[in-house]
């Protein structure tokens, strides 16, 4: 026997039998779409004031409409909206709270639209309001970068290869090394906005609708830059959410490899750096515990939002045109990463500008595993000698230094004559700390001088930056 016909549904007209309980719940979408609910009454508004503008709706309609979905907005702000499943998402669940608030005009409002447009709108908006959000945490982030690296433009610490000793830098340098890295992400998010921020609002369903609808006019209501072009493309592609969990994996990716350096470096066996205790945790065993908790979970949610991208991706890559209810599982990966990214980011720009160098520590460090060998060889070169000639003095007085336990700078003229006559007393000059990152005095090198003109040009980025 037949189940009895369900007209709760705003589209059930063509269905002679409800829905199974079960697939109401399991096709539902409102339980985490709800969050787009501001951006579908800004489309919705936009969408009815344009209906308007084209003689679709009265101008009686249209203050129907205007004042039930300001009501409408102001209980979902007070959290008195009652949502619910039966009305499957957020769109459904608006449009029938509407309905019951100003009768007939509301059935109206989805005139020469679909829930496909809508969806494909809500998003981007979304995603527009989320990214600049995360822009200005990523701008804060990378100021407190540059201004810790200001400070420090000429402490020495260890630079490494291999997470071996290998020359020295500062630690100025090192920081600004964190920032190129932030500012080209922040250059894949400004590129991102630009290409998601069209407007898919007026595809319908799929191919466009027959009432003479304005979608310059819904495109700059919401602030895009412009329609979208192909109505069975505008509905059926997340490739802006895909680019944006792209930039996320990249960006987190970056935060990962900073958070690993961050919890070598404040370890008992580095002791760099020391950690903001409010960012870090104790042990509910070990009294003497100072764990660096932000660092290591910012680390490890790379995994997730890794993971998001490749589920997006994968729900992308065998759909046909145009859309399909995959699309509804866009979402919660899209919504976690917006999550995660955005409270990295919080954490990161809070705690990277409080962060305490050891610079005694750090500069001890740096004088041991021959840090200046290299500027050895290369004092050795300007004395004439080929370079894979000197490689091998210097090699062979690294592993007398290696026996008798001193480092180059340790060892006397004499000594130092015994594995190449021409050396001189300036050769000390070199294989001091100060005397090795004074000497990389270029463009993009260690020198403190350069570290300094590298924070003012990076001042300057910032300021010229406008938050999309």
């Amino acid at each position: 026997m037949s189940k009895e016909k369900d007209t709760s549904k705003l589209w059930g007209g063509r269905f002679n039998e409800a829905t199974d309980a079960f697939v109401q719940r399991f096709t539902a979408s409102v339980g985490f779409d709800l969050r787009m609910a501001v951006q579908d009454i800004e489309g919705s508004l936009a969408h009815a004031r344009m209906l308007h503008s084209v003689n679709v709706l009265t101008p009686a309609e249209l203050e129907q409409i205007e004042g039930g979905l300001t009501q409408i907005r102001q209980e979902i702000d007070a959290g008195n909206f009652q949502w619910s499943i039966e009305f499957e998402d957020v769109h459904m669940n608006i449009e029938a709270r509407l309905t019951a608030l100003i009768g007939v005009a509301g059935k109206k409002l989805h005139t020469g639209r679909s829930r496909n447009d809508q969806v494909a709108t809500d998003i981007r908006l979304y995603l527009r309001e989320a990214i600049d959000r995360i822009a200005g945490e990523l701008t804060r982030l990378q100021h407190g970068t540059i201004e810790l690296a200001a400070a420090h433009s000429a402490t020495i610490m260890p630079g490494f290869t291999h997470l071996q000793t290998a020359q020295p830098v500062v630690f100025g340098h090192h920081l600004l090394a964190w920032n190129e890295m932030l500012e080209r992400d922040y250059g894949r998010l400004v590129d991102c906005r630009e290409r998601l921020n069209q407007s898919p609002l007026g595809a319908a369903a799929l191919a466009g609708t027959t009432y003479p609808i304005d979608r310059v006019h819904t495109a700059a209501a919401l602030g895009f830059d412009k329609p979208t072009e192909n109505s069975l493309d505008s509905v059926s592609d997340r490739d802006f959410a895909i680019e944006f969990c792209a930039f996320s994996a990249l960006l987190m990716t970056h935060l990962s490899r900073m958070s690993e350096e961050l919890v070598l470096w404040s370890s008992a066996q580095f002791n760099f750096i020391e950690l903001p205790e409010r960012f870090c945790t104790g042990s509910s065993i070990m009294p003497q515990k100072k764990n660096p908790d932000v660092p290591e979970l910012v680390r490890g949610k790379v995994g997730r939002v890794n993971g998001h991208l490749i589920a997006l991706l994968t729900l992308m890559k065998s759909q046909p045109l145009a859309y399909n209810k995959d699309n509804q599982e866009d979402k919660e990966p899209l919504f976690d990463t917006i999550d995660t990214v955005f409270d990295s980011l919080r954490a990161y720009a809070d705690m990277v500008p409080a962060i305490k160098p050891r610079a005694e520590i750090m500069y001890e460090a740096a004088r041991r595993g021959f840090s200046t060998a290299t500027d050895l060889a290369d004092y050795l070169v300007r004395l004439g000698l080929p370079f894979r000639d000197a490689h091998e003095v210097v090699g062979k007085a690294v592993a007398h230094g290696i026996e008798c336990g001193k480092d180059l700078s340790e060892m006397s003229l004499t000594t130092l004559q015994s594995f190449c006559a021409d050396i001189r007393e300036d050769v000390f000059d070199v294989l001091t700390l100060e005397g090795s990152v004074s000497a990389r005095n270029h463009l993009g090198g260690t020198a403190p001088d350069q570290v300094a003109d590298a924070v003012l040009r990076a001042r300057s980025r910032l300021q010229a930056r406008q938050t999309p």
